[in-house]
């Protein structure tokens, strides 16, 4: 699973306060009284009320001990027939049900270890409901109808579904916990006219009727309740092979084209993850399916992950497109293929087991797809993520208590467990840290996993004990919050390191390499920090040019490093990695009116890492003197001779924010670029020197935006245009992400404030109030009270002011009680 939110965190969010969880109940990992063994469904749709009807065969078998009853789980349905069968026919049995479990009374001891069959049929109601879905994933009601009555205009029709964490029990029921294994077969009945997807092959299409058609989908090998998933629409399939299975794309009819542009690198991905875990992809087939208004990210259903509509676009789209956006993605969901669906997590508790493996195998496709910096990076932004919000300090990666499971879902599932898996990567060895996970992927097979069984695969495979790791790491909130000093004794011609780790708790030990450079070189000494303040001495000849501490660039912790700015540039020069010339940066960001930083952040725009060259434009001060006429040359180059698009849109954004009449002619040019990143970068900084221009090229883009110069054109109508923009203001707005909405909301409080309309200052006041409270965690709520207020100000003297007070007065009232 993949959370967006995750990322809207990332992008805006400022440290939370630290609390811990105030549930302490503990969540064991669900009893067996039943296992399941095999389910097979057969459903129809009808579109109209958007129900489900079901009839389904479930085959288990008591866990340890004989049993006289069943429950299962299923939510809002109505229930027409249980029966166990016998051979063909049907035994009616007796059951209750409270709209969410049926008790089933089997009529008989069944002994341990021996299988029955029972029948249901039902009728699922998804849309009755009333699901809660969590910030993660936005609603639980399993079964999702598109647009059945076809009423909006321009959107398919589509089913599809969403079982993480435990709502396929509202379209079948199940045991619906992760600990259940099944087969499964699953038979749609659905107009001809469409397409199905299903977990394992379709093994059959046969004529049901006029218009219909029933497609059997069957999968062999077992998998967790909540990783069965369907998806039935007007979908065009493109199709690969990999090892003489099938990999298969399935995307709206006017992305078509772009399926292998977009999912064409699966079959390399498969590969490579094949070969670097020793156990290759264990299904018997894989397809990707993008769908309409998802509720996360995207989901590792097996052999069948489905994406939000964001992973698919044009081929100009595409040309903006990160890393860090689909391809990411794509590596992440299929990672899950053996971590999730081949071994999935015990329990709730740990998830770690699912989603820091995706989270990590982001970083292992980068490095070999793209080089050791793209992963450097990819790891870093993981990192970062995880730090950006105070309240993940508090939760350990493994979780026995938590108010809700889906609380499970946040930056430290995720990113911070992947950062730890890429440290412990570094302190085993590649070859060891994967020979570990090939034993722990073989020998949980088709079954369950927890962290102490990975700690054990660990163990085995490196032969060094790993409590110390797993209990600080795992089962332990937090992490090292450091100090580091440098001293250097010319008389005893020794270098010393002080680390000192300040936050609360005991030390943690932290294994790591100190690099000493002298003439450009590194000797390298591994060390242990093990005492909450301890100083390391290392004999040197000389005095070291450069000390790098935790040389490898792995740890998880927060520093002050207390180098020297002059330091900072010779470790920019001379140390290797990606996160060394990123620190020097970072460093150099904040002594900007000194030389060595302006001539450090200089260099920075010629880096071969295309996200250090964007990171160093964005660290620019431009109205230094010295470091403008040193760096605006470059820039302009960057602007049109790139190879990155981040890049040269960046640099547009620079040049545009020293508003000089003499890139208007550069602006102009790049308003033709294929890019609508670049394209709106180059209307944004056209803006102030030519506003009326702006307007027209606004207004000429109507008919083919998005992306960046979606937000651009909003920009644009903000601060110059009238009434009559507000339409297309509104209608931008309205239709962009969350993410992008908050890009737009400078532009909305601008017109706000120059507008004298009733109805524009509440259709925009509102509009502002509903994002800060629907998304209000990962939000500066200050920053955004504050613009409602800047708003009422500017209209104080105009005749809307009353209402305009009233509505900003009501709109903080909500945000401050959301």
């Amino acid at each position: 699973m993949r959370n967006l939110l995750l990322l809207l965190a990332f992008a805006v969010a400022t440290p939370a306060v630290a609390q811990q969880p105030t549930d302490a109940v503990y969540r064991a990992a669900p009893g067996k009284i039943n296992d399941l063994v095999h389910t097979r469904l057969d459903l129809r749709f009808d579109y109209a009320k958007r129900y489900a009807y079901g009839k389904e065969w479930v085959t288990l078998k008591p866990h340890a001990y004989a049993t006289d009853s069943l429950r299962l789980d299923a939510k809002g349905m109505d229930i027409q027939a249980v029966a166990l069968m016998k051979g063909e026919k049907q035994q009616p049995l007796q059951y209750d049900y409270n709209q969410q479990q049926v008790l089933i009374r089997l009529g008989q001891m069944v002994p341990a270890g021996e299988a029955y069959t029972i029948y249901i049929e039902y009728t699922a109601k998804p849309d009755e409901l009333n699901a809660k879905g969590s910030a993660a994933i936005r609603d639980a009601k399993g079964l999702y109808f598109i647009n059945p009555d076809s009423a909006e205009a321009g959107k398919p029709v589509q089913i599809w579904t969403q079982g993480e964490t435990e709502a396929n029990s509202a379209w079948f029921p199940t045991i619906d916990k992760p600990n259940q294994k099944s087969t499964s077969e699953i038979s749609l009945t659905v107009p001809a006219k469409y397409a199905t997807l299903s977990n394992g092959l379709l093994v059959s299409q046969v004529l049901a009727g006029p218009g219909l058609r029933r497609d059997t989908w069957k999968m062999e090998q077992p998998h967790a309740p909540y990783l069965f998933m369907l998806a039935v629409g007007d979908f065009r399939k493109t199709t690969d092979t990999w090892r003489g299975k099938e990999v298969s794309y399935y995307l709206e009819p006017q992305y078509a084209a772009q399926a292998r542009a977009i999912f064409g690198q699966t079959p390399r991905m498969l590969e490579f993850f094949s070969q670097r875990l020793g156990v290759d992809f264990p299904w018997q087939k894989y397809a990707q399916v993008v769908v309409r208004d998802y509720v996360s990210g995207a989901m590792e259903n097996t052999t069948a992950s489905l994406f939000g509509p964001h992973a698919q676009g044009t081929a100009r789209e595409q040309l903006d497109w990160e890393y860090a956006d689909v391809e990411r993605e794509i590596a992440h969901e299929l990672f899950h293929q053996w971590f999730g669906d081949y071994v999935t997590a015990e329990s709730w508790s740990n998830l770690t087991m699912n989603e820091s493996f995706a989270n990590f195998s982001e970083v292992l496709w980068a490095e070999y797809a793209h080089g050791p910096d793209a992963g450097a990076a990819q790891a870093d932004r993981s990192l970062r993520n995880y730090l950006s919000r105070a309240d993940n300090y508090s939760k350990p990666l493994v979780r026995f208590t938590y108010p809700d499971k889906e609380d499970m879902f946040d930056g430290v599932s995720y990113q911070k467990g992947g950062s730890i898996l890429n440290m412990l990567r570094s302190y085993l060895s590649t070859e060891v840290f994967f020979k570990g996970l090939q034993r722990y992927l073989t020998q949980h097979a088709f079954g369950t996993g927890e962290a102490q069984q990975l700690r054990l695969a660990l163990e085995e495979a490196s032969g060094q004990d790993l409590n110390w790791f797993f209990n600080q790491w795992y089962y332990r909130a937090g992490h090292p919050i450091v100090t580091i000093d440098y001293a250097w004794d010319a008389t005893r011609k020794e270098q010393q390191v002080t680390i000192k780790q300040t936050q609360l708790g005991p030390a943690f030990q932290l294994p790591l390499a100190v690099d000493l450079y002298a003439n450009g070189k590194p000797t390298r000494h591994q060390v242990t920090v093990r005492a909450a303040t301890e100083t390391f001495r290392f004999p040197s000849a000389s005095k070291p040019d450069l000390v790098n501490v935790d040389a490898e660039k792995v740890l998880v912790w927060q520093k002050t490093d207390n180098k020297p700015l002059a330091t900072y540039a010779y470790q920019f020069r001379h140390a290797p990695r990606y996160l060394d010339r990123r620190e020097a940066l970072a460093a150099a960001q904040t002594q900007l009116a000194h030389p060595a930083a302006q001539q450090v952040l200089v260099a920075g725009l010629a880096d071969k890492s295309p996200v250090l060259r964007q990171f160093a434009i964005e660290a620019l001060a431009l109205q230094q003197v010295g470091l403008r006429k040193a760096a605006t040359p470059v820039l302009r180059k960057l602007a049109t001779t790139d190879s990155s698009v981040q890049v040269r849109a960046a640099a547009l954004l620079a040049l545009g924010s020293l508003k000089e009449k003499q890139y208007t002619t550069l602006f102009a040019q790049a308003l033709e670029s294929p890019s609508y990143r670049v394209q709106g970068a180059a209307l944004q900084g056209l803006l102030p020197l030519n506003p009326q221009l702006a307007l027209a090229r606004a207004l000429a883009f109507e008919a083919d935006n998005t992306g960046a110069l979606t937000v651009a054109l909003v920009q644009v109508y903000g601060q110059v245009g009238t009434l009559a923009h507000w339409p297309l203001m509104r209608a931008k707005y309205d239709a962009a992400a969350p993410i992008r909405r908050l890009d737009m909301l400078p532009a909305l409080g601008e017109i706000l404030g120059r507008l004298d309309d009733p109805t524009v200052l509440t259709e925009g006041i509102t509009r502002i109030k509903d994002l800060t409270v629907g998304f209000k965690p990962y939000l500066d709520t200050k920053r955004l009270i504050g613009l409602l207020r800047q708003i009422q100000q500017r209209q104080a003297s105009r005749p809307n002011a009353v209402h305009t007070a009233t509505l900003v007065t009501q709109a903080i009232a909500a945000i401050e009680a959301a």
